[in-house]
């Protein structure tokens, strides 16, 4: 009895301790957030932020899950950070949802489950009301010919109910490649050139950047990505010409309002001189 008495005493001291200790760390990560704010809330704040979530299927594998999984968690934190964002007054947000390469070389169950977060995303921002209530212009970029007909429609809706709205721009590339891209605006040059339409000295880069999927969107100012990859993977390449990077360490499930102040001190405490 005596025995038994200790072991469910040493097993509720063990239960008490590891209690104590997570109220403990939350304690400290709400001093931690505060502090930070403190630092932060002055500015100044990127006009554009873009953001490479890397590290869904890691973050699974780490925790003896599935990798689909680890996209379900993705797409949630995605919604969560989003706020974080807009509560900032950061007028534009680009998330790199899918390269062109997950498109093409990702096994075909995990490429339809992205598709299907992807369609799930778009009807929650329909039937939501928040692109409304905050006047979000909603645009997508990419290879949609890799897509499904039927979703390109329901992006198209989305854009076109989206359209008029100028408060806030989420910008979502799928099946996006910055290379591609750039070829394709390459390509829609020559046409023109062809056409008579444009001169040879009438090209420059500000000419260039009409032709990009992003002409009427301004250069992200800062570019995170998580699951601590140091490079920016195909991800506007033109447009990051000058952009602030910010690599963190952290999978994207577990990205952080810590980790996202953070990468905004980062961003407040270097001086853009933008080849200069």
């Amino acid at each position: 009895m005596r025995r038994l008495l200790a072991s469910s005493q040493r097993r509720l001291e063990r239960f008490a301790f590891r209690v104590l200790s997570f109220f403990e760390k939350r304690v400290l990560e709400d001093v931690y957030e505060r502090w930070l704010w403190l630092q932060i809330k002055d500015g100044p704040f990127p006009t554009h932020i873009g953001i490479i979530p890397d590290g869904n299927r890691r973050w699974a594998k780490k925790r003896g899950l599935d990798p689909l999984t680890g996209h379900e968690n993705g797409y949630e934190r995605i919604k969560e950070v989003l706020n974080w964002i807009w509560e900032l007054g950061v007028r534009y947000v680009t998330i790199y949802a899918m390269s062109s390469e997950n498109c093409m070389f990702r096994s075909r169950e995990e490429f339809y489950h992205l598709l299907s977060l992807l369609r799930r995303g778009i009807r929650e921002i329909l039937e939501s009301g928040e692109i409304d209530e905050k006047r979000i212009r909603v645009k997508v970029i990419g290879d949609l010919d890799m897509l499904p007909p039927d979703l390109v429609d329901e992006i198209r809706k989305l854009e076109e109910r989206s359209s008029s709205y100028k408060d806030r721009t989420l910008m979502i590339a799928v099946c996006y490649g910055g290379r591609h891209e750039i070829v394709e605006a390459v390509k829609k040059i020559i046409k023109e050139y062809e056409a008579g339409k444009v001169s040879l000295d009438e090209i420059n880069e500000e000419t260039f950047s009409k032709y990009l999927m992003t002409s009427d969107i301004p250069d992200p100012d800062l570019i995170i990505r998580t699951s601590g990859e140091v490079r920016i993977s195909n991800f506007l390449l033109w447009q990051a010409a000058y952009s602030e990077l910010y690599f963190c360490d952290a999978y994207w499930p577990e990205f952080r309002k810590i980790d996202f102040w953070r990468a905004i001190r980062s961003y407040q405490a270097r001086e853009r001189r933008f080849g200069r």
